[in-house]
């Protein structure tokens, strides 16, 4: 996927989950934080230097830049949570998971949620659950960065789907390229960890891949070892 008119400044504050302030060519803006995560160990007031999309003037949003990437030490970190349901569509209509993947749809009503993918491999009906993950720690990323109730429900409802005949996957998209594994962040909750396990042995197929990054681009790279 591509991103337009991409500008480098420095990020300053983040008042509240939805926005941050940013300095552009020696100037605050106000910038639309496209990741309701904490981030923390990513936007560090007066250092990390981040890339937003300038979406111009002549435009009905309420802020004129978005933030999409980060530099943390070596990693450019792309930080756009809507990104990762977009780079698995193009993986998976591009035939670079599996080459027999048919009928792709995304946002697929799925019992009592609705889950981010649904495919035809064969004559096998699939679901995928996909999760953007930008915590890293000396090279492990870990996912989440934050409680996530809906996401343990969604661990759920695919292990309830394995026994209905689906093929099942739960794809964590690694916002960065060159890490070294992928394991559950058990410490911030450890039920989403206990779950992901319990899919895992019920059938579920936990998959992880890093991506190429650039300020303006994001692709899906290689697989990524999944530590449970």
């Amino acid at each position: 996927m591509k991103y337009n008119n991409i500008i480098q400044g420095k990020f300053l504050e983040r008042p509240n989950r939805f926005i941050a302030y940013v300095e552009i060519n020696g100037e605050k803006q106000v910038c639309h934080v496209k990741n309701t995560g904490r981030c923390r160990e990513l936007l560090i007031p007066d250092e990390s230097i981040v890339y937003v999309e300038d979406h111009g003037t002549d435009t009905n949003r309420k802020t004129r830049y978005s933030l999409i990437a980060v530099e943390k030490n070596k990693y450019l970190i792309n930080m756009d949570s809507q990104a990762p349901n977009k780079v698995v569509y193009e993986w998976l209509t591009g035939g670079k998971f599996k080459p027999d993947i048919t009928d792709v749809k995304m946002e697929y009503k799925y019992g009592n949620s609705r889950i981010d993918a649904f495919f035809k491999r064969g004559d096998k009906n699939c679901l995928m659950e996909v999760k953007g993950v930008t915590l890293e720690d000396n090279g492990v990323v870990r996912f989440p960065d934050a409680p996530t109730e809906r996401g343990v429900k969604h661990i759920y409802e695919l292990m309830k789907a394995v026994k209905e005949g689906y093929e099942a996957y739960i794809m964590f998209v690694v916002q960065m390229k060159g890490v070294k594994y992928f394991e559950p962040n058990d410490v911030t909750h450890k039920e989403f960890g206990e779950a992901l396990r319990k899919a895992e042995k019920s059938g579920v197929n936990i998959v992880a891949a890093d991506c190429s990054v650039e300020p303006d681009t994001l692709s899906i790279a290689d697989y990524v070892k999944v530590k449970l």
